[in-house]
């Protein structure tokens, strides 16, 4: 079960997947098919939720929605490409302007919503292919009324395929990619000619939106306001950045500038938001035009699947049935990459935390424990598609909203006017859009919300768990520091932990003697003052640089530069161990006022009760007693 870490560029590629450095890259047409996976099959069921939640405008309103989609999120996007090349997406665009702990639970809060996006899109694509194949006419007599059932099975069998092992899914993505696309071009093409061939079937929805509406400006006006509904079509886009590593680039490319993987993942999304809004807008046409309205309802054989009841309808129930199997497995791929895609995004960013516990970094544990909350969602929402678009549509819209205003404030700190005015009015759209979404449709924001909770709640326990590990990656000392070090290694090495105040003579003559009286330190020995200044103290892992210095003509002075004070002072100790081969001894004084107090000032601000908690870390990382080096406190 914990066999391996969760290392995804090599188990589990997905839209978050960490490519190799040593990976050839893939065409980006090849990787557009992967990001497919979860944009284009969201046409399974997006034309049926368009018109649950348009009616009769359910074209003019999917109109206004690839307006926003070509000339709103597709130059987010494009910019986030150029400024976040290596995958990382907006989401750490966002963490590089935010320092401390409001950037660190800024963070988790989008990674909850990213979470709902990634979630919602498993078990609603279950959910969807689950009806694709409900509806069937040949199946439907078996599988009636069990659509729940159905739906935890697809969910428990993407699981065990990721227990099982996940290999490389771009090639079986660009087959079914294909083949959907394929089918949903014959589809498209027979509904038009038979709207076409009938054209009493235009006149009577005109008159009907007439009636209904009134006039255009009014048809436009109401569009606009129900538009956020369609949401779910904006899709794909936070994923077709995030696969980014996989796209080969120019020969010459360099990790700090490739320039090739850039231009081809802009390809990727410039064609696949094409591709999306012509698919939206025809079959937002057809359908409504097409399929009588009550057959969108719940229980309506067009209800979470429009084109197939069209497919079935017009050209017979072998192409209809090629089309639900298309369906089902492009919906079900859909939900497999979006499961890789957690198992990718979390270790991103909560290791580098300390919010994630040790069993978090073995794949078949998160399989587990993913598929349990997706097993939860379908049962909370019935396998029920409708249900499930609001709290999809919310986290698609706060991750395209938080693009929007990380790209904004990227073109104001590059002092370009035109784009910061212009992404700030596609930010205005956005933050539109998801405060109506989040207002008709609660759903999603409380879902979001549990999420955060959840991962918050967890990621604070770990932390607070892993609070004593040792927690540098690297000491580095200048040549100040290494001589000071290398002058005491034939005696006694004994340091003093020193809070800095004024760092004026006084002080220094001061603690020099109440630690040899308070430890009976002879006065022919050497002491060498540490002290720590806490950069981020949000930061669960950093390097420890070392500078060294003499003040005051006399005293020799160690400046450490950490996260934890207790961490960096023990990481100084072994590493000069190491180095020396002498067991080197530091001397505390106690620090005033409450443990428990002192112990949250040591969690929250690295700082605190230092020499029983640097004890407790040198305990840690050194389970040889004879080889720890000694902590001395008086």
């Amino acid at each position: 079960m914990l066999e391996g870490l969760a290392d995804m560029a090599k188990q589990h590629p997905g839209p978050h997947a960490q490519t190799p450095v040593e990976h050839p890259g893939q065409r980006w047409w090849r990787v557009m098919c992967l990001t497919g996976l979860d944009y284009f099959s969201t046409l399974g069921y997006q034309p049926g939720i368009a018109a649950l939640a348009a009616g009769l405008l359910s074209p003019v309103a999917t109109i206004v929605l690839v307006l926003v989609t070509l000339l709103g999120a597709l130059p987010v996007y494009r910019r986030v490409a150029h400024e976040s090349p290596h995958g990382e997406g907006s989401i750490a665009m966002l963490e590089r302007l935010l320092s401390f702990w409001k950037g660190k639970l800024f963070v988790l809060a989008l990674l909850g919503f990213a979470a709902t996006d990634f979630m919602i899109t498993i078990t609603l694509s279950a959910a969807d292919a689950t009806a694709h194949m409900v509806e069937n006419p040949h199946l439907n007599s078996v599988l009636g009324g069990r659509q729940v059932l159905i739906t935890l099975l697809l969910v428990a069998l993407l699981g065990a395929v990721f227990l099982k092992g996940f290999g490389e899914a771009i090639g079986l993505a660009v087959v079914l990619v294909a083949v959907y696309l394929a089918l949903n071009v014959v589809v498209v093409a027979v509904g038009l000619w038979h709207v076409a061939t009938d054209p009493g079937l235009i006149s009577d929805w005109a008159d009907a939106l007439t009636a209904e509406h009134g006039n255009p400006i009014a048809m436009i006006g109401v569009a606009l306001i129900v538009f956020p509904k369609l949401a779910l079509g904006l899709s794909g886009f936070e994923t077709g950045v995030a696969v980014m590593p996989h796209i080969e680039g120019d020969p010459d490319d360099t990790e700090a500038n490739p320039v090739g993987r850039i231009r081809g993942a802009r390809k990727l999304l410039t064609t696949a938001a094409a591709i999306m809004s012509v698919f939206l807008i025809t079959t937002s046409f057809i359908t409504t035009l097409l399929i009588p309205p009550a057959q969108f309802e719940p229980g309506g054989q067009a209800n979470g699947r429009a084109l197939a009841y069209l497919a079935h309808q017009y050209l017979g129930g072998a192409f209809g049935s090629v089309y639900d199997l298309s369906t089902i497995l492009i919906l079900w791929f859909a939900g497999a990459s979006a499961m890789a895609g957690l198992l990718n995004l979390m270790p991103r960013y909560l290791p580098r935390y300390g919010m994630a516990p040790h069993w978090a970094r073995a794949v078949r544990p998160m399989v587990l424990v993913l598929t349990a909350i997706a097993f939860l969602v379908t049962w909370i929402f019935d396998a029920s598609v409708d249900a499930q678009g609001g709290a999809y549509a919310t986290g698609v819209l706060v991750l395209i909203t938080s693009a929007a205003i990380a790209v904004t404030i990227a073109a104001h700190a590059a002092r370009q006017r035109n784009w910061t005015i212009g992404f700030g009015l596609i930010a205005a759209v956005f933050l539109y859009t998801t405060a109506v979404n989040i207002s008709e449709r609660p759903d999603g924001v409380k879902i979001g919300a549990c999420f955060i909770a959840g991962i918050i709640l967890i990621s604070l326990l770990s932390r607070l768990a892993r609070a004593f590990e040792l927690r540098v990656t690297s000491v580095e000392l200048d040549d100040v520091a290494a001589r000071f070090v290398r002058d005491t290694a034939h005696r006694t090495i004994r340091f003093i932990a020193n809070e800095p105040n004024g760092r004026d003579l006084a002080e220094y003559r001061d603690k020099v003697n109440q630690i040899r009286a308070d430890n009976d330190i002879p006065v022919e020995d050497d002491l060498v003052f540490v002290e720590v200044t806490v950069l981020d103290p949000s930061d669960f892992e950093a390097k420890l640089t070392v500078q060294g210095e003499v003040l005051h003509d006399r005293y020799r002075v160690l400046t450490l530069q950490h996260s934890s004070v207790p961490n960096a002072l023990a990481a100084l100790l072994l590493h000069v161990r190491d180095v020396t081969g002498q067991k080197p001894h530091i001397y505390f004084e106690w620090t005033e006022g409450n443990p428990f107090a002192q112990l949250l000032r040591f969690f929250l601000f690295g700082q605190g009760e230092v020499a029983p908690v640097t004890r407790e870390v040198l305990r840690e990382a050194e389970t040889d007693r004879s080889r720890r080096p000694r902590v001395h406190v008086g």
